[in-house]
């Protein structure tokens, strides 16, 4: 199993972060560090999926243990908590190499978005290896696992701008509400394109410090900055030959907006500290849930970036624009959801179903599968109508 380091010397804030974090990571086991020398001695002797840090700690502070952690182990996944009065610090933490911080106090919101992000980040690495040796093996992985279900017209809308646009290269924005299912167009675009035997590259826009977002996506060379110890191919690298899935574009910020404006029009990067340029073949998406034309109004985002990332525009409706599919969902998540528990089938009652299609789906589809898996492992078998007044708040 594989294992995250905690290395926090307040044992009430390592005893907080151990139990919310693995009650959302059932497949990671936790250790904690009362200092930063105890997390060093660990790093050494062990290997961690993802170390979480605070900065101003006895022995060794959280910078010298990120220091010396990434001379040891290069490869090595830090994010880093820190005071409001620690900005500067954890700036420098993260130039030294840290994936992210975290403000003190804690927003667990914040906190969970973080600490997936940087565990989906090695994840993704190792998928885009795989992905170059066993082609046809991932992509039916990929047609799985981002499946989108459903019959309402909305979706086959949908899906019918999808059979039309993925051949092509031409690049699309996805508009849509959180949790609506704009990463699934994305993954269907891309494994329907001519592209499908390259890499797909997600990129989450909005939990990149406007310090890295440079790096991140056009990579630096060693030396470029402090921190950076070795060569680093960037998301726009990475994504040769194949797509490159910008989520959240409209956090953007506009210096980075800038960039990326000029590797769509030149067709190039130019890692941090390098006079050389590389020449990238990449399709383009983009994903948004704000109101770009506003956006725009507000000199928050750049027209000519959107014209540029908008030739084809997809709207994933909200779940409650689509409450013929919800009974097919519930079906679905229930499947997969008990299958992932290794327990038996649990069916939905057509009262618990018919209660569940009168809510308002403010987190949509996502929400919706929380609600299932919440009703399985709280409910009957069948779940009922009584399962789900106890336990989901309209």
């Amino acid at each position: 199993m594989p294992k995250i380091l905690i290395v926090e010397d307040e044992k009430a804030i390592s005893g907080v972060l151990e139990s919310i974090l693995s009650d959302e990571l059932k497949d990671y086991e936790f250790v904690i560090a009362e200092d930063g020398l105890e997390g060093y001695k660990l790093i050494e002797k062990d290997d961690f999926a993802l170390v979480i840090s605070d900065i101003k700690m006895p022995k060794l502070n959280g910078t010298e243990l990120l220091k010396q952690a990434l001379q040891l182990k290069p490869e090595i996944t830090f994010v880093m908590m820190s005071g409001h009065a620690d900005i500067d610090t954890a700036i420098d933490s993260l130039k030294n190499g840290a994936y992210d911080f975290i403000s003190k106090p804690i927003d667990i919101n914040r906190l969970l978005t973080s600490v997936k992000n940087a565990l989906d980040k090695e994840k993704l690495l190792a998928e885009n290896q795989t992905l170059q040796t066993e082609n046809k093996s991932l992509k039916k992985k990929v047609h799985k696992r981002f499946t989108m279900i459903g019959e309402s017209p909305a979706l086959k809308k949908i899906q019918d701008m999808i059979e039309k646009v993925a051949e092509s290269d031409a690049r699309v924005l996805i508009t849509g509400p959180n949790g609506a299912g704009k990463e699934l167009v994305a993954h269907a675009l891309h494994s329907q394109s001519n592209r499908s035997k390259g890499p797909m590259i997600e990129v989450n826009c909005a939990a990149i410090p406007s310090e890295l977002i440079e790096s991140e996506l056009f990579g630096h060379v060693k030396g470029s900055f402090t921190g950076a110890i070795k060569d680093k191919q960037g998301k726009f690298e990475l994504a040769n030959n194949g797509t490159i899935f910008l989520d959240e574009i409209g956090d953007m910020s506009l210096i980075a907006q800038a960039k990326v404006l000029r590797v769509l029009q030149e067709s190039k990067v130019s890692p941090v500290g390098s006079d050389k340029s590389v020449r990238v073949d990449v399709r383009v998406l983009a994903a948004t849930n704000k109101n770009m034309k506003e956006e725009i109004a507000a000199s928050r985002f750049r027209e000519d970036l959107y014209h540029r990332l908008s030739v084809i525009e997809i709207y994933v409706p909200p779940l409650d624009e689509r409450k013929e599919d919800i009974r097919i969902l519930i079906e679905h998540f229930a499947k997969v959801i008990s299958e992932e528990h290794g327990n038996a089938m649990v069916s939905f009652s057509d009262e618990a179903i018919k209660d569940l299609e009168n809510f308002s789906w403010t987190g949509n589809i996502r929400e919706l599968r929380n609600v299932v898996e919440r009703l399985i492992i709280l409910g009957s078998n069948p779940v009922s109508a009584e399962d789900v007044a106890n336990f989901v708040r309209k």
